[in-house]
């Protein structure tokens, strides 16, 4: 995946260190900017695919992230092993 989708990123509108909060009420902010923007999915994404630790990306926390990854890896053995 590439970064082009970046350009169109609702965050470029903000400081950077907005999409990196040090607090839970910053986390909600981050959130809120990533619910109006377009390349939200791309990102998420982009995140996922490159293991990025810190920030909040695609709307989703540290956390989050790497709640989806664990599901994603549990589908993909639970496939695996069906066939």
């Amino acid at each position: 995946m590439g970064t082009e989708w970046m350009a169109d990123g609702k965050c470029r509108d903000y400081p950077a260190g907005t999409c990196f909060p040090r607090d839970g009420v910053g986390v909600i902010i981050a959130q809120r900017i990533c619910a109006q923007c377009p390349v939200a999915s791309q990102c998420l994404e982009y995140a996922l695919d490159n293991h990025i630790d810190h920030g909040i990306w695609g709307g989703r926390s540290e956390r989050e992230r790497r709640r989806i990854l664990r599901e994603r890896r549990r589908r993909r053995i639970s496939n695996t092993d069906a066939h």
